[in-house]
């Protein structure tokens, strides 16, 4: 079955998922997964009387669940299957979602394992902590790293301060932090 004939991908997976709830089908399409390449033999595969599997096979092949090959078997169509999933994964969360995971209430509740989410994370920090250009002690930047760490068993603030210093985020001088304006 081509898949650009297709109604939503959303509507077209509950169809699917609806046609395989009944136990006859999923039997037959069990059976023909599993090697069943005509109807005599899904039947005695899946202990179904004939009609039953004849009405079972009509089902799932209207609906593109099965396939007959060029040589007459039937066949499980996978590229359907697989078409279907492709479309049912979910994005990639954005960069508020990253943020709602990790970040509640102003407070960092752990540092995301993934990179690319902890660089978002870190960058977040710095932004909401320190102003570009203006220079801050190094017992300020612990005071204000540490409020972040409050809800965090797994992070304190020194950990933090080395990341924003080795992202760039925050330069360091002579104990004096300054964040980077283009951080």
């Amino acid at each position: 079955m081509d898949t650009d004939d297709l109604p939503g991908t959303a509507e077209r997976s509950r169809q699917l998922i609806g046609l395989l709830a009944e136990e006859r089908r999923l039997r037959v399409f069990a059976a023909v997964a599993l090697g069943a390449d005509n109807a005599e033999r899904v039947a005695e595969a899946t202990g179904l009387a004939s009609r039953d599997t004849s009405l079972a096979l009509l089902r799932l092949r209207e609906q593109g669940a099965l396939t007959v090959r060029a040589d007459g078997a039937l066949a499980v169509s996978y590229g359907l299957l697989r078409e279907l999933a492709r479309q049912e994964r979910p994005a990639r969360p954005s960069g508020g979602d990253v943020l709602a995971t990790f970040v509640r209430d102003g407070r960092l509740v752990r540092l995301p394992a993934q990179w690319t989410r902890k660089k978002l994370v870190l960058r977040h920090i710095a932004e909401q902590t320190f102003e570009p250009g203006v220079e801050y002690p190094e017992r300020v930047v612990n005071e204000r790293l540490r409020a972040w760490c409050e809800a965090s068993d797994e992070i304190d603030h020194v950990t933090l301060r080395r990341y924003l210093v080795d992202l760039h985020h925050l330069r360091r001088s002579e104990g004096v932090y300054a964040r980077v304006a283009d951080a």
